[in-house]
């Protein structure tokens, strides 16, 4: 055997685009930090990213008849 490291797997971020490290010990992966990762939640807390679909009904039981427990 050689000794010598393999090559350390980087991406970019999604977030900024810098190299992040794709390992398993990167707590952050696939972003570079914990900035660039918390980001991304506020965008989808926001809904600045969504899934397209129909749009889900806010009361399911809605215009039904009410049920009895």
């Amino acid at each position: 055997m050689s000794g010598a490291k393999p090559a350390v797997r980087k991406v970019p971020c999604p977030t900024c685009g810098e190299p992040a490290v794709f390992e398993p010990f990167n707590p952050y992966r696939p972003f570079c930090c914990e900035r660039c990762r918390l980001i991304d939640l506020g965008s989808w807390a926001t809904e600045t990213y969504r899934i397209p679909g129909k749009p889900a009904d806010d009361d399911p039981a809605e215009g039904s008849e009410p049920q009895e427990h």
